[in-house]
């Protein structure tokens, strides 16, 4: 359907999504290993009720008056998933596949993920349903302050701290830092995360997600007995998460045999040239078009005979009908939520050593956490100081989840799921119940 401006109307039904996206409900997903790590807790049907509800869901309308002197309404999210340990947090994304169902589900695995690396956060998510690459930045701006206006409420450095999602970055978050910070009349930079460093950013944060992934790969082979030197490394998403990987990864002497993006994938069993698949990306933005490797499809890297495979792109893509074609010993999920249930019994089956997302990608929100310490503090740490402290948490954390999971005789993903519930239902079990 098309608006008066020729721009396809905004719509909370979900698209199709070429070659990525099954049927699976995202939320849903999420919950069905709650349900099954609560369970192996025994955990109270008092606390299963309330850990199962979101706190806070927020639908805004977000009108935005369009370069050309229409108006167009957005519909924008906002959910607050768990707050008992802290302020809320997580990110913003400005995508048309966005969905309420998406946002909880997001909301939910980051409330425990700040759990497992043992953040003060709870969890939440946002997100327009809007295509910015369509829009002009004067759009995006406006569209940008006119959202965070509508989740006003729910904003703040005690209560609900934003962060960079798909399709936004420090620029957004820094008109969503100026937006709140002209609402209560003085400068919070505290109020968002993934902001420049001129306006008390973090040094070390655009890498962490990636530099976070590499640590628990790292100490994945560690602990099956397999050599970091010539690991072939295959990562679904040249993103800021995949191609921060790639570049660690290969710097640590692990072989990146492939990479991708939207546009397509590119392969050489003898290993990429990364430094030169970065010289190609930065002139022509895309995988497309590299003509010193074999050009693959996303669908068939997730398949490749390698060591490790690092979904950083989508969720939903390994499903019960690629699961058994994994070749992959180690998979490092970066993305949210890549692999379906069906999926994991498939792995679990097969031997694969998964390090869950809510592990494996929680670098970002761990850098995040150090921001936000540095802006309420005033004072700034050097790269140095952010990494090896982000390297502790990360590696603290694998150590934690794998140790749940043996314990318990459970895959990692449960483990790491019953470390995450446990934190939370024990604070939920101190602070006691509000009436």
């Amino acid at each position: 359907m098309s608006s008066p401006t020729g721009r396809r109307m905004q719509t909370v039904m979900r698209p199709e999504k070429d070659g990525f996206l099954p049927a699976e409900n995202p939320f849903e997903e999420m919950m069905s290993r709650f349900d099954d790590a609560a369970k192996r807790l025994g955990l109270e049907p008092g606390l299963y009720r309330i850990l199962r509800m979101p706190e806070k869901q927020l639908i805004v309308a977000v009108p935005v008056l369009l370069d050309n002197g229409q108006v167009e309404v957005f519909t924008g999210f906002r959910v607050i998933y768990n707050t008992s340990r802290g302020p809320a947090k997580g990110g913003i994304r400005f995508d048309m596949q966005v969905t309420l169902d998406e946002v909880k589900a997001l909301a939910g695995w980051m409330t425990w993920k700040c759990a497992v690396v043992n953040l003060p956060f709870g969890g939440s998510k946002g997100g327009v349903i809007c295509d910015p690459s369509k829009m002009s930045n004067g759009e995006i701006e406006r569209l940008t302050r006119r959202y965070t206006s509508g989740i006003m409420d729910t904003l703040g450095p005690d209560s609900d701290v934003p962060a960079p999602d798909v399709n936004t970055n420090e620029r957004v978050m820094a008109w969503v830092m100026d937006t709140y910070s002209m609402q209560k009349r003085h400068t919070v930079t505290a109020v968002v995360t993934g902001k420049p460093i001129a306006m008390g950013g973090s040094l070390g944060r655009r890498e962490a997600t990636g530099r976070g992934c590499m640590f628990v790969t790292r100490e994945a082979l560690k602990k099956l007995g397999i050599p970091i030197t010539g690991t072939r490394v295959a990562i679904q998403g040249f993103g800021n998460v995949g191609s921060v990987a790639a570049d660690l990864m290969a710097k640590a002497g692990m072989t990146v045999v492939a990479v991708s993006d939207k546009s397509g994938g590119i392969y050489n069993p003898k290993g990429l040239d990364m430094a030169d698949v970065f010289q190609h990306v930065m002139t022509e933005k895309f995988l497309s078009g590299y003509t010193k490797a074999e050009t693959i499809t996303n669908d068939q890297l997730l398949t490749l005979d390698c060591d490790v495979l690092l979904p950083a792109a989508l969720e939903n893509v390994i499903t019960d009908e690629n699961a058994r074609d994994v070749k992959a010993r180690i998979l490092c999920e970066g993305a949210n939520g890549p692999t379906t249930t069906e999926a994991d019994e498939i792995l679990n089956a097969k031997g694969v050593f998964v390090i869950p997302d809510i592990l494996a990608n929680a670098g970002g929100v761990t850098v995040s956490y150090f921001e936000w310490v540095q802006d309420r503090g005033g004072y700034f740490w050097d790269e140095e100081t952010v990494n090896s402290r982000l390297e502790k948490i990360m590696v603290n954390a694998f150590g934690e989840v794998t140790a749940m999971a043996e314990h318990h005789k459970v895959d990692n993903r449960i483990g790491a799921y019953m470390l995450a519930i446990e934190r939370v239902a024990a604070v939920h079990r101190l602070r006691g119940m509000y009436a």
